[in-house]
């Protein structure tokens, strides 16, 4: 076989195609992860009293409806930064409030949007979707007054009035419209809208540009199919217009845009620039791993040969187990016994004999050898059992080099 033939039955893959398929596949995983994290913020939200909604207590009719008299659709706010600009203030932003809305949402909203023209519906029904026509939904009853007092509540100081308003119609800026069924009013005496003395649907607030309608089968998608309220439906918006300007819808109320998490603080700044940083390094580590510098290392023995190998082996042993604090009286008499050979020692001196007979050797200490001896026989660590063997090996050097 030849050499070729050998190199590509080694290498099934051109390292160009192994490149380019890494390459796609980070790419695609790149892809996948930015598309998961910001997914949450492009999906709609589903049934409800939504602008998006197309069911009965929704208001994308109304979307629609203004789309097709201004020939344009009206913004839908996503963030809070779309709706508290300077150029938002604008526009008359209508908050549509669904019962499972977020209350420190709308705290925000009402602080973000102080000074600018803002309607706020009340929401009424408690419904249920339709599993056979997507996007439908089903009404089952009116929501509790303690529900709706509660959401007013965070905007005004004001409750819902009792009983039913004795109106069959209402006046919509000179267009008399069908009262809705269950009507929701509060007790105002200068209402912009009202159901009767002192019964008011669209209600102004005093220190602020805010507005509340109180029912919302006014302007809903099941108010729509009826000619009048539609037509009264623009009436309304055209009543609290700024200088009849444009209309934007708020969606943060309910859920979109306000989702924080590990993922977008590694995508978005100020936190992107150290992502990017990590990547670069990454894929400069990378490309240095792909080329060899220098031949490549032998891989060590185990075990080494020679004598300092078999000197750290038993080192690394005796302290494994624990013995070195018994290994100063041994030392020194190892030392004791090398010093007598190399010095000439007279033999079978004993011990104690010996230390005198080596202290004799030296004239410039008393004791040399003895105080050394025992310092190293006490030593119970290491930095004193290496003291004392330096004092030992330096005083037997010492006394050899006279005797020569």
């Amino acid at each position: 076989m030849s050499a070729p033939a050998v190199e590509a039955a080694q290498e099934p893959f051109r390292r160009k195609t192994l490149f380019w398929g890494i390459f796609a596949s980070l790419l695609a995983a790149a892809g996948f992860f930015l598309l998961s994290t910001y997914a949450p913020d492009f999906r709609q939200p589903e049934g409800g009293g939504t602008p998006l909604s197309k069911g009965g207590s929704g208001y994308a009719g109304l979307v629609e409806w203004l789309k097709l008299t201004n020939g344009q659709a009206p913004p839908m706010a996503r963030s809070e930064e779309a709706f508290s600009s300077d150029v938002a203030s604008e526009f008359l932003l209508i908050v549509t409030i669904a019962p499972n809305s977020d209350p420190a949402a709308l705290a925000r909203i009402i602080k973000l949007r102080s000074g600018k023209a803002t309607l706020f519906v009340l929401p009424k029904w408690v419904t249920l979707p339709l599993q056979d026509h997507e996007g439908w939904e089903m009404k089952l009853e009116r929501l509790p007054d303690t529900v709706v007092n509660d959401w007013l509540g965070r905007i005004t100081k004001a409750k819902l009035g009792e009983g039913k308003s004795p109106v069959g119609q209402i006046d919509v800026a000179g267009r008399m419209v069908t009262t809705p069924e269950d009507l929701q009013w509060v007790a105002d005496n200068h209402p912009l809208i009202a159901a009767g003395n002192g019964k008011a649907v669209l209600t102004e607030l005093d220190e602020e540009p805010f507005y509340v309608l109180t029912d919302p089968d006014l302007i809903n998608n099941a108010a729509l199919k009826d000619p009048q309220k539609a037509a009264a439906a623009l009436d309304i918006i055209a009543m609290l217009e700024p200088a009849k300007g444009p209309v934007m819808f708020d969606l943060t109320l309910h859920g979109v845009g306000r989702k924080y998490d590990l993922a977008k603080l590694l995508v978005e700044p100020p936190f992107l620039a150290l992502t990017l940083s990590v990547l670069a390094a990454a894929a400069l580590a990378f490309l240095h791993g792909l080329g060899r510098f220098g031949p490549p290392r032998t891989e060590a023995r185990a075990i080494a040969f020679g004598k300092r190998a078999l000197v750290d082996s038993t080192a690394m042993l005796l302290k494994r187990a624990g013995r070195l604090g018994a290994l100063g009286d041994r030392y020194a008499a190892l030392m004791r016994a090398r010093a007598g050979a190399l010095l000439g020692a007279p033999q079978g001196l004993p011990g104690e004999a010996l230390d005198r007979w080596l202290d004799s050797r030296d004239r410039s200490e008393t004791q040399g050898f003895g105080r050394r001896f025992k310092a190293a026989a006490e030593a119970r660590n290491l930095v004193q059992m290496h003291e004392a063997a330096e004092a030992l090996h330096d005083w037997t050097t010492r006394r050899l080099g006279e005797r020569r």
